[in-house]
């Protein structure tokens, strides 16, 4: 097997050393469709300012185990806490309210309203909001024009969502995100469906967010991306954690090779 912890034991990193609250943590988290455990006990603790890539094979549980955290599927067994309050049982909006915002696999957005009245509608149901998009704040339109401007969509604010690129529409889901200051962002692969220029220029991207210090956790099966972004990889198979440690050491893991990556993977590793 390899040298990197191999384990449903989480890397405890700087939460464990210094017994600061989490951005997240999860004990013991289950998922039962029927008989079927779609997530099956996986403990996962994610501290502040990191960055978390989590990958494995279509059908491992990654997306459900998103669901559950953000409140969008009730939770069958186990404890989910955000920021050191407990949240199972929480509405998705109301986790949203609270700081934790989720992009997600297809390119969502209301596709009659522009780019900028996009991000205002974001903001009338997230933690900025001010009780209706109508009526936003001069404060709140200025953030989503902010927003807009950092991430590169300043020129297409006023462009319809329907007619707007693929990388535009994924920059778009993060900017309505970020428009409500999350604790902490996940993003359900991200670079799905992009050319390999756009990856590199949507890895520029996560890299900015990672030097404001906001803890990102994502679901990706394009290695690279993983690998360039992430500062701990999890990967799960079955429902289940089998690989968490350094993402350098994913090549040379034995068990993730056989399920995830390939044989050649464990031959071509230094």
């Amino acid at each position: 097997m390899s040298e990197e912890p191999v384990s449903a034991k989480p890397v405890m990193g700087a939460a464990a050393n210094t017994g600061a609250v989490p951005a997240l943590a999860c004990r013991g988290v289950v998922k039962r469709f029927g008989a079927l455990a779609a997530v099956d006990g996986v403990d996962l603790v994610v501290p502040k300012g990191q960055t978390l890539g989590i990958g494995g094979p279509n059908g491992a549980g990654k997306t459900t185990f998103f669901d559950l955290i953000s409140g969008l599927t009730p939770v069958s067994e186990g404890q989910i806490d955000f920021m050191g309050e407990p949240i199972v049982g929480q509405a998705p909006h109301r986790l949203c309210q609270r700081g934790l915002a989720r992009t997600f696999q297809l390119n969502s957005g209301f596709d009659n309203l522009t780019v900028y009245e996009n991000v205002l509608a974001a903001q009338a149901f997230g933690r900025r909001s001010a009780g209706g998009w109508v009526l936003t704040r001069k404060a709140d339109r200025d953030a989503a024009r902010a927003v807009l401007a950092d991430i590169g969509l300043e020129e297409i604010a006023e462009d319809r969502v329907a007619g707007i690129p693929v990388l535009a529409r994924k920059k778009l889901m993060v900017a309505t995100a970020l428009v409500n200051e999350p604790d902490i962002l996940l993003l359900d692969e991200p670079v799905g469906g992009l050319t390999p220029p756009e990856i590199e220029e949507f890895i520029a991207l996560m890299l900015d967010l990672k030097t404001r210090g906001m803890t990102l956790v994502f679901i990706e099966h394009v290695m690279h991306f993983l690998m360039a972004v992430a500062d701990r990889a999890v990967i799960m198979h079955q429902g289940a954690i089998i690989y968490d440690g350094a993402p350098e050491g994913l090549r040379r893991d034995r068990l993730v090779a056989e399920v995830y990556l390939g044989t050649g993977a464990l031959e071509a590793a230094p």
